[in-house]
């Protein structure tokens, strides 16, 4: 919220620069179209990469494409380690209310989201659209995954260039449950035979808050107005199919729905003591990194509904005073190949999904992607397509105050 608020202050202040002012030109913009010039230009740069520093095995995987760049391309890609990537945006924002318009401190950056949005706005991005022009891009799955035009209901227009995937999916111990439900009626004839044996985190939570997402994308009467912010003539007729599937899974929800756990570590402890025999989570991944580290049980699966299940893409994005602007392209045209995808990919490194058509490389780039297709706790890209997409954030805060309405806290 600080830093919300430190933002919104910049805001004021950046208006009020532009009144009283007249910035000088940003640094140039290279012509994506000429790469071969792009890469030459590249060498020799140093690219200050602003990403969340709070997990090893990404900040290793960062190393290892800091090492490739390097050694491929003379770049150095310096890894700044951040805790909140806000903090990043409002060190671009401050930037150009000093009238910094050279030699920013932030070459590349790790976004999505609000965060894109603010810097789209506040026109703190490298302009114009530069992604959809990088060399790599022609392998982007943009049908079966329209996150990665699509920034949580805002277009990306080429501003920000696709790196990983975030989807929900189901787990079920296959030794234990033979045919998983796959569609919400199947999960309301599983939870009424089987009571007690299912449950959800309690909203505000993430993953709750993203189970309701789920519901309302899928039982939305037009899911068009979920593209746009909330307006009180659509609201109830688009909440009241998800609070009516919602009491009909009630009554045989674990504890009979008279408590929820109350985040996704607990949803997952559940599952883990076979209280419940259905969990869920963001990372696609989570499952074959959870049996690798003897956390859950190696018969454990991950599935999708039919139909598929909400997802979002995260990005990496150039800020408008970048003067390592060509670095900065090679390096998110090299995030974006077949080969930094597949690695990345590897619930052994990361575990990130990738946001390539797999099935439309070339063949011996599929090869790459072979070992997770086969890992019984991984899903391949075809099964986890499609991914729906997130509604207007403003939909998640009417669900949120909906379900305190209906169900209350414990």
């Amino acid at each position: 919220m600080v830093t919300f608020l430190k933002i919104l202050l910049a805001k004021a202040l950046l208006a009020l620069a532009f009144a009283v002012s007249i910035l000088p030109a940003a640094s140039e913009v290279p012509n994506v179209a000429d790469w071969e010039n792009v890469e030459k230009a590249a060498e020799g740069q140093t690219v200050y990469f602003h990403a969340w520093g709070g997990e090893p095995r990404i900040n290793a995987y960062i190393r290892w494409a800091a090492a490739e760049l390097k050694a491929r391309y003379g770049i150095e890609l310096v890894h700044v380690k951040v805790d909140d990537i806000a903090q990043s945006v409002s060190q671009v924002l401050a930037e150009k209310i000093a009238g910094r318009n050279r030699a920013g401190e932030v070459d590349l950056i790790w976004i999505n989201g609000e965060n894109f949005a603010a810097m789209r706005e506040n026109n703190l991005l490298m302009r114009p659209g530069w992604a959809d022009k990088l060399p790599n891009w022609r392998y982007v799955d943009t049908e079966d995954k329209p996150t990665t035009t699509v920034d949580f209901t805002i277009p990306t227009k080429g501003l920000e260039s696709p790196w990983g995937m975030a989807q929900l999916v189901f787990l079920y111990d296959s030794a234990q449950v033979e045919d998983p439900p796959r569609t919400l009626d199947a999960l309301v004839d599983f939870v009424a035979a089987n009571p007690g044996r299912f449950t959800y985190p309690q909203p505000p939570d993430f993953l709750g808050n993203t189970f309701l997402k789920q519901l309302l994308v899928t039982l939305a009467p037009d899911p068009e107005v979920l593209s746009r912010p909330v307006s009180d003539d659509v609201l109830d007729e688009t909440l009241t199919p998800v609070f009516d599937y919602l009491e009909r899974l009630r009554p045989n929800l674990w504890r009979r729905g008279q408590t929820y756990p109350r985040n996704v570590a607990e949803n997952r402890r559940l599952f883990a003591d076979s209280e419940v025999e259905i969990a869920m989570t963001f990372n696609p991944a989570d499952a074959s990194a959870a049996i690798e580290n003897k956390e859950l049980p190696d018969t454990v699966r991950p599935y999708v509904l039919d139909g598929g299940t909400i997802g979002n893409s995260h990005f990496v994005a150039i800020p408008f005073n970048s003067d390592a602007k060509p670095g900065a392209l090679v390096t998110a045209n090299f995030l974006l190949s077949p080969e930094a995808q597949a690695i990345k990919a590897d619930p052994r490194i990361w575990g990130d999904p990738t946001v390539l058509n797999v099935a439309e490389l070339p063949v011996i780039d599929q090869t790459l992607f072979a070992d997770a297709d086969e890992n019984p706790a991984m899903l391949s890209a075809s099964e986890l397509a499609p991914t729906l997409s997130e509604p207007h954030p403003s939909w998640t805060e009417e669900l949120e105050r909906a379900w305190l309405e209906h169900y209350g806290t414990n």
